[in-house]
């Protein structure tokens, strides 16, 4: 069997330099090389260790990747030629920037959707930017480099989980009882409460209860489904319509999850102990419930 072929795929940066051999204009090599190597001592300072040779050498490879991710963002073709014009043009320097804004931007969005306190420490989000700059831009100069790639599944990943901790937030500021001040958010938690107790048709908005207030809840919408008039679908209803519409792709998604498959719901309806029931409440909401009778 004939061994797969692995499509070279160098970064940007390595792939530009390959044409300087070919390029006439004066002291682009050099220059473009002083600029790498202030990169790379700038890189060794903050990140690794600029008095160790293994620091600056994972400095270089922070360096290609950095400057390669920026480069992807900056040009508007394909072509290793143009990149080596951005570079001959505006420099190492200005790319590097833009690679290292977008692992900042990244780095500031929520990884998941449970936010704690520690997420807004100073400390906290440089290590969190560190780490994201180490994983998506070390590479060796000469070695396949995916990058790009990881760092469009990451933002992905990040955006989704935002839209999750928008709408929460804007849930809890929006709660009936009033807003939930915390700094801890289970934000999934949230939409969930949110989503089961608007089957109940009052309009109102919970993103934070406890064992007293969903005894109250259930046996309201059992006496209406008893009297034929509990309607979740209406309910629903009215909380999309409460939210704004920006946060509708995440919320309408969540009612249809909920609808199919919330064991809350379907045992609401029927004789389920109170105890069992708010158990069952406990894997949705998780964090946002008070599981104290007040």
């Amino acid at each position: 069997m004939l061994p797969a072929l692995v499509r070279e795929n160098l970064p940007r940066l390595t792939r530009a330099i390959k044409l300087l051999p070919g390029d006439t204009r004066p002291d682009a090599a050099v220059t473009l090389a002083d600029e790498l190597a202030g990169i790379t001592a700038m890189v060794a300072e903050k990140f690794t260790n600029n008095r160790t040779a293994d620091g600056i050498g994972r400095a270089v490879q922070l360096t290609t990747g950095g400057v390669s991710l920026g480069l992807e963002q900056l040009m508007t073709v394909d072509s290793d030629a143009a990149a080596l014009d951005f570079l001959v043009d505006h420099g190492a320097e200005a790319a590097f920037q833009a690679g290292f804004r977008q692992l900042k931007d990244l780095s500031a969005m929520p990884e998941d959707t449970l936010v704690g306190e520690y997420d807004q420490d100073p400390v906290y989000a440089q290590r969190r930017l560190r780490d994201i700059f180490f994983e998506i831009c070390l590479t060796d100069p000469n070695a396949n480099w995916d990058g790009p790639a990881r760092y469009q599944e990451q933002l992905k990943q990040r955006t989704e989980a935002q839209a999750v901790v928008r709408l929460a937030n804007w849930l809890r500021r929006h709660n009936t009882g009033g807003p939930v001040q915390d700094p801890d958010l289970n934000a999934e938690g949230v939409i969930a409460l949110a989503i089961i107790f608007a089957v109940e048709g009052t309009g109102r908005i919970v993103a934070r209860t406890g064992q007293k207030d969903f005894e109250r809840f259930v046996k309201a919408v059992r006496k209406k489904k008893a009297n034929y008039e509990a309607d979740y679908e209406a309910g629903w209803a009215q909380l999309v319509a409460a939210v704004p519409v920006q946060h509708h792709p995440v919320l309408l998604n969540r009612i249809d999850v909920y609808r199919n498959s919330c064991t809350v719901l379907q045992h609401i309806p029927g004789r389920t102990a109170m105890k069992t029931l708010f158990a069952e409440l406990e894997n949705y909401g998780g964090s946002e419930l008070d599981p104290d009778y007040d």
